[in-house]
């Protein structure tokens, strides 16, 4: 076979990995990350033997998945808002890289290496993977809570460490300062530095005006990919990582006017190259190098998952982070990232650790990095839920005002009809379970409990018994289902109005017997719709009248499909009958020929659009 053809073959057989595994993972809940490991298991030299000893190839490869990924992240963090993250950065993410150095290090003086050997170890076991971690931090939508944030702070601060480590390593094994194996002069990197601001600020912009102008799609998407690829050669060229010369390069465009257009062109390839990558870190697992003494390399592997989880663990919790926030930031960051490849063959070059130590770590990082998405999998599914319903049941402080109306989640949805009832005179009682989010209404002069309205008791508390309304507005379909059964059962005079994400969950709430399921884009695409028959030359009295008749067909046929909801083929036949029928009347409505009101456009813009 030719090289050509074992490349497509390779391909063939790494994308068919990709499509049989990882559906199958995701549908069991094990996210894609940890798919595209077991994939890349499946395919590699210990079991089915289909890439042969393709993986390391692939792998650097596939490395470039993971230096756009971070450069679309730079993208999402503009500079004012990562000056505010320096606190944790240095603070947080120093802590880390020391604390979880000096405690696997002491480990691996303990197993019987010598201190150097162990300090080591102990400093590149200390890395975690980005590609992973940010992963599994955004498929969970963790990326912008607490944990989220100061996890991608810590891992930026692991990206900077990476720089003098490799200038500390020849030192520590007693290399020549002409070795050639330090990073480039100080000089050389600032100006490395300097080049991706000014470029990024004074160079790309031009440059993507100029070919944005062409009208050739393909350019933009080329012009893209070689401003990545420059800006890893670049740092390369220095010495410094190239994953943190594009998050440099990602957050000088932070503010660009082509932001959106470099991340839609970007993206499908850093999905497909990330997918790429953690299948060959799957097949580059060295299962002979387990199996050669599979105690030592598990027993290491459970050491550092642990001291690392626990070091994260404690310095979550001194940082003030809630306890549910600290184990997320513990068991994304455990295990052993992909620095560790490059610096352990870095050590081994210079003859800092010898092979019987670098390979069977070699293996534990790569086994870290498959445990990784477990890890996480587990803590989501049996620890966080319990720590927070204990928590929650804790700290709740709700009373009873004597008000008619409940509101259950004083989030985006429930504060505008809040306000609303207040506003007319009416007595609200608010429930949350969100405490930053009681405390920003705090401030702002509304009074919100903590509690759950799911509870029986608390619902008591809040004074459902004498209430006449409940309006159940959090964001949770499940929960609010919970909170309707609830309520239903116990409190039978009182009004549920409820809100819905969209249509199916709407018909789960109107099955229950609910007074009111509120889809909560339904006005806003309305009134959009509205707004469009009206630019398009109808006039606006009309336009309404027909929004106002798609809202009573629609919900008519909501509550009727509703009690079809578990028969797929009666309720797809109705609904297609339904569908028609609306379309049908509307039609109907539009061939009437009535007279132009005079309302325009600009009627719009000013927002005199108002469905009633």
């Amino acid at each position: 076979m030719s090289e050509g053809e074992k490349i497509f073959t390779h391909a063939l057989v790494y994308l068919g990995a990709a499509l049989v595994v990882v559906p199958v993972a995701r549908r069991l809940g094990l996210g894609s990350v940890l798919g595209y490991l077991v994939g890349g298991v499946l395919i590699g030299p210990y079991v089915l033997d289909l890439v042969g000893d393709a993986g390391t190839d692939v792998l650097h490869f596939a490395e470039f998945g993971v230096v756009m990924m971070i450069f679309l992240v730079g993208l999402e963090l503009e500079p004012e808002r990562l000056w505010r993250l320096r606190g944790t950065l240095l603070g947080l993410g120093g802590a880390q890289v020391g604390g979880s150095a000096v405690a696997v290090g002491s480990l691996a003086m303990v197993a019987g290496l010598p201190p150097i050997q162990a300090a080591t170890v102990g400093l590149i076991a200390a890395m975690s993977s980005t590609a992973i971690a940010v992963q599994q931090l955004s498929e969970k939508g963790w990326m912008k809570s607490d944990a989220g944030q100061r996890a991608f702070a810590v891992l930026l601060f692991q990206d900077l460490a990476v720089i003098p480590m490799l200038a500390l390593f020849p030192w520590m094994a007693g290399a020549t300062e002409d070795g050639g194996h330090g990073s480039a002069h100080p000089l050389a990197t600032l100006g490395a530095v300097a080049a991706v601001v000014v470029l990024g600020r004074l160079g790309v912009p031009p440059l993507m005006r100029a070919v944005a102008s062409s009208g050739l799609r393909e350019l933009f998407t080329a012009a893209a990919l070689a401003l990545v690829i420059g800006v890893t050669v670049l740092m390369g060229l220095v010495g410094l990582s190239p994953a943190l010369g594009a998050f440099l390069a990602g957050v000088v465009l932070a503010n660009s006017e082509y932001r959106h257009e470099l991340e839609s062109d970007i993206e499908p390839f850093k999905g497909l190259l990330l997918g790429l990558f953690f299948l060959s870190v799957g097949a580059g697992i060295d299962f002979a190098a387990v199996a050669a003494n599979p105690f030592a390399v598990f027993g290491a592997l459970v050491a550092v998952l642990a001291v690392k989880g626990l070091v994260l663990f404690g310095l979550g919790r001194a940082a003030g982070m809630a306890r549910d926030q600290a184990l997320i930031l513990g068991v994304s960051l455990a295990q052993v990232g992909e620095f560790a490849f490059l610096l352990l063959g870095f050590t081994s070059a210079l003859g800092l650790l010898p092979a019987a130590v670098v390979a069977p770590l070699m293996a534990v990082t790569a086994l870290s990095m498959a445990a990784g998405p477990l890890l996480v999998t587990v803590a989501e599914r049996w620890i966080l839920p319990r720590w927070v319903a204990t928590r929650t049941t804790r700290e709740h402080d709700v009373e009873d005002e004597g008000a008619q109306v409940i509101v259950a989640g004083y989030g985006r949805f429930g504060q505008i009809a809040a306000r609303l009832l207040r506003a007319t005179g009416h007595r609200v009682t608010l429930l949350d379970v969100d405490n930053e989010q009681i405390e920003i209404m705090k401030r702002f002069g509304a009074r919100v409990f903590y509690g759950d309205a799911g509870r029986l008791d608390l619902l008591r508390a809040a004074g459902a018994e004498r209430a006449r309304v409940l309006l159940v507005a959090v964001d949770d379909p499940a929960k609010a289902l919970e909170i309707v059964r609830v309520a239903r059962t116990h409190f039978p005079d009182l009004a549920l109005l409820v809100r819905a994400r969209g249509r199916v969950d709407a018909m789960e709430l109107v099955a229950t017997g609910v007074e009111g399921a509120y889809r909560e884009t339904m006005d806003s695409a309305l009134r959009a719709g509205t707004d469009a028959l009206r630019l398009l030359g109808m006039p606006a009295h009309q336009a309404e009248r027909m929004a106002r008749t798609f809202r009573r067909h629609d919900e008519r046929a909501m509550r009727d499909l509703a009690a079809l909801r578990h028969d797929t083929g009666a309720l797809q036949a109705t609904a297609r009958e339904r569908i028609r029928l609306l379309e049908q009347v509307l039609a109907d409505d539009a061939s009437t020929t009535v007279p132009d009101d005079g309302w325009d456009a600009d009627a719009i813009r000013t927002g005199q659009n108002r469905i009633t």
